[in-house]
């Protein structure tokens, strides 16, 4: 595995009396070490399954990330506070980052982890993303962690059968409630949507009047996600919320 600070580790060893000409080479130097930076991560090695172990049909990147209640989002803020976890390629890779991670159900906060496929940010601007939306699901405390393990392995073992449109999938922690999501690359196709909202209710085992909302990402984006939250909770005083025994 590439260690993304080896570009920083510069050369020290130049004569430190003369200040001026010290000065501009040390600036070139700080250029030179952004951009090895740059391509350091461009070229990070690519990561593959094991000798042995069983290959995913796409490999997926774990995110996390966390915020303060209350307090304005822009895009560049959010993609600032997303931290990766790390990629995998095989199911033993996953079941390595897995059994180390926190279960949604013990985080706090405003926290989220997202499971996306390698190379998709968790954000609607991405490329993959930005003419697609998600199935929304709301829960009740407790039932995040069953919840999100099932809809993680379902995307992993390609149950949604709706070939490359699977994006990613989030959960969301709240202070009265979780929120899972998974997403799509084509919010137009009302068949794939369809399909993947069956698909949904048949891992999670949903009940028939369990409600699910699909929202585009124009429309996240044309209304933020404080309005947003604001709206699907004045809809939820009288839609009931997921409350699976």
């Amino acid at each position: 595995m590439n260690n993304k600070f080896d570009a920083l580790k510069d050369d020290d060893s130049g004569d430190h009396d003369q200040n001026e000409e010290n000065s501009t080479q040390k600036d070139g130097e700080k250029e030179k070490t952004e951009r090895d930076k740059s391509q350091s991560g461009s070229k990070r090695k690519a990561v593959v399954p094991g000798p042995a172990e069983h290959p995913l049909q796409y490999n997926y990147t774990f995110w996390y990330s966390r915020r303060t209640p209350g307090r304005p989002t822009s895009s560049q803020s959010y993609e600032q506070n997303i931290k990766q976890i790390g990629t995998f390629a095989s199911v033993e890779q996953f079941w390595r980052f897995y059994s180390h991670m926190v279960r949604p159900g013990d985080l706090t906060g405003h926290s989220d982890f997202h499971l996306f496929k390698e190379g998709i940010k968790p954000m609607w601007e991405d490329d993959a993303n930005k003419n697609g939306g998600k199935w929304i699901i709301r829960l009740r405390k407790g039932l995040a962690s069953r919840c999100w393990e099932n809809l993680i392995l379902a995307m992993l073992g390609e149950q949604f059968m709706v070939g490359e449109e699977i994006c990613g999938a989030v959960v969301s922690v709240r202070f009265q409630e979780d929120i899972i999501s998974i997403w799509n690359k084509t919010a137009s196709d009302q068949a794939t949507t369809a399909r993947i909202r069956d698909t949904l209710r048949r891992v999670l085992n949903l009940p028939p009047n369990t409600i699910m909302e699909y929202k585009t990402h124009t429309d996240s984006i044309k209304m933020p996600g404080r309005l947003g939250s604001q709206r699907l909770l004045f809809q939820n005083l009288w839609k009931p919320r997921l409350n699976v025994p």
